[in-house]
């Protein structure tokens, strides 16, 4: 694909799954859209996850990108909140699956290299570079910020365009 590609960000999450999209044209970066998606509570792990599964189809739809990218799963201390991140990754990555538009995967050491210049950046950082390159965003939380951090990754390291044979 040439000319401008529009590029779904998703920083995954069973309680706050952010997302966000952006146009990518060479090195210029334009804001469309971003978002939270927040499953209810009190509903069942399964349900929550359908839930997100069903938001993140509905976003493609509503917003069509040519490519998809999410951020992997962070693993930490805490085997719990582990599982429960990679389940809604897992609904999430599922979801963009099934609309047939190719999705890639990064590290976050690899997102905050790409955005903020150093892997080991903290939120803070990375909101602050998301609203510098996109500054028609405006405000947003930080799972948004994050989304939208995993989309510029994706376009900084050539998207689908320099990877032979698609997912990395």
């Amino acid at each position: 694909m040439s000319g401008p590609t529009k590029i779904l960000g998703i920083d995954p999450g069973l309680q706050r799954c952010g997302w966000g999209v952006l146009v990518a044209d060479g090195p210029r970066l334009s804001y469309v859209a971003h978002g939270v998606v927040k499953p209810r509570t009190d509903l069942s792990l399964a349900e929550r996850l359908a839930a997100l599964a069903l938001a993140i189809e509905e976003i493609v739809a509503a917003h069509t990108p040519h490519e998809i990218a999410v951020e992997e799963t962070f693993v930490n201390a805490n085997a719990r909140a582990a599982l429960s991140l990679g389940q809604a990754r897992g609904a999430a990555m599922a979801a963009a699956a099934r609309t047939g538009i190719p999705v890639a995967e990064y590290a976050p050491s690899v997102i905050k290299k790409a955005v903020v210049g150093a892997g080991a950046a903290d939120k803070t950082q990375i909101a602050f570079m998301v609203r510098r390159l996109l500054p028609a965003a405006g405000e947003m939380t930080a799972d948004a910020a994050d989304a939208l951090a995993v989309a510029i990754c994706h376009s900084a390291l050539g998207g689908f365009k320099k990877r032979a044979g698609g997912a990395t």
